[in-house]
């Protein structure tokens, strides 16, 4: 066979592989990602054993502790509306009431289990709407 020839075969073959594995890894990125839902939009749509992400704010004085478990509870924004989580697994330092989250949950009965390590605590932003009058 020319060598010519088994050069550009094997540029076919490569380009083609390369392209099937960024159409397999554009079709993930786009199939995997999940958008996340407030406390209300979750009560109202949860279905049990699905994987949700929750955000919002965790309620002051909701967190209990029970054992190696972390019972809080994470509510809206605005404050209207609020669900009990159960966590286990690693928990962020900045863990506190106020906080705002993100945790991935299933709906078990009244409760939504936290999938281990799956918290995630954002910080607070350093910007606010009105000006700080300490400085």
């Amino acid at each position: 066979m020319d060598p010519s020839r088994k050069r550009r075969i094997r540029l076919v073959v490569a380009l083609s592989t390369a392209v099937v594995l960024a159409g397999a890894l554009i079709y993930t990125s786009f199939t995997a990602s999940s958008e996340a839902m407030t406390a209300s939009s979750l009560v109202a749509a949860a279905q049990p054993g699905r994987a949700y992400q929750l955000t919002g704010k965790v309620v002051d004085g909701s967190i209990q502790h029970e054992g190696s478990a972390i019972a809080f509870r994470v509510r809206d924004r605005n404050g209207s509306t609020s669900v009990p989580v159960r966590y286990v697994g690693a928990v962020p330092d900045p863990f506190r009431d106020g906080r705002e989250v993100i945790v991935t949950v299933r709906k078990q009965g009244a409760v939504f289990v936290g999938e281990k390590d799956s918290l995630v605590t954002k910080c607070p932003s350093k910007f606010t709407d009105t000006p700080n009058k300490s400085v």
